[in-house]
């Protein structure tokens, strides 16, 4: 597959509309923020969508053309619908990636996958934010410092009710002394799940450019691989 991976990003888009800062700070959404972050990095075709989009931004025509969805959700969890988290979850199945950004932890997609409540600890405090890259050889970590710095975010912390992450690529540590397991992956099915912490809608944070670089490396790793197709259900023999 060429590096023109499908790239749909869901971002709830009520923040902007509610919160001046946030206005101020993500003018057209922080969905076209990291529309922006990608494109430094990748030939991806991109396309944004929202939670008041008809369909709640993702009809079945979006979805099943969708190598990679990024989705960044706080505010209105509640109003996904059941039938689209589903249907997320079963194209995760069978192949698309998923890359869920800060707050998306608790969005039904991602809890769906995981299987648990997905609830962690939080602050707002202006914490400075140190990311370990914990995991040098992995794919996401490509290009960037042993650490990310990041001047102010919100403080997460664990313990993170997820399942034990396949692979670890870094962890972040917060002035309070919080320690969180920040980028996460995981396979289900055919597909691949990637979670990145950072991304509070009150800071500038989808402009740091290792922020944007991670973001771009977990879509080149979520994204198809194109394996092998199995059969399940009752079956011949193979050799009799």
């Amino acid at each position: 597959m060429s590096e023109a991976f499908r790239v749909t990003i869901w971002h709830e888009f009520r923040h902007e509309k509610r919160n001046p800062v946030v206005s101020a700070l993500y003018p057209q959404g922080m969905h076209a923020a990291i529309a922006d972050g990608l494109r430094m990095f990748g030939d991806f075709d991109i396309r944004l969508v929202a939670l008041d989009d008809p369909e709640q931004g993702l009809p079945e025509a979006t979805l099943n053309n969708t190598d990679v969805l990024v989705w960044w959700g706080h505010l209105a969890h509640h109003e996904v619908a059941d039938a689209l988290a589903e249907r997320v979850q079963q194209r995760v199945l069978d192949g698309m990636g998923l890359v869920v950004l800060h707050s998306g932890h608790m969005s039904k997609p991602f809890r769906r996958l995981m299987g648990t409540g997905c609830m962690l600890k939080w602050r707002e405090a202006d914490d400075n934010e140190r990311i370990w890259i914990v995991n040098p050889g992995h794919a996401i970590a490509r290009g960037l410092p042993e650490r990310i710095e990041i001047e102010a975010e919100e403080m997460y912390g664990e313990h993170f009710d997820v399942p034990t992450p396949d692979e670890l690529v870094a962890i972040s540590w917060f002035k309070g002394g919080e320690v969180f397991r920040s980028a996460c992956c995981w396979y289900r099915g055919a597909g691949r799940v990637f979670y990145f912490r950072p991304g509070h809608e009150t800071y500038p944070t989808y402009y740091h450019q290792d922020v944007r670089r991670v973001i771009a490396n977990g879509v080149r790793w979520a994204a198809p691989v194109g394996g092998a197709a199995p059969l399940r259900g009752n079956t011949q023999p193979v050799q009799s």
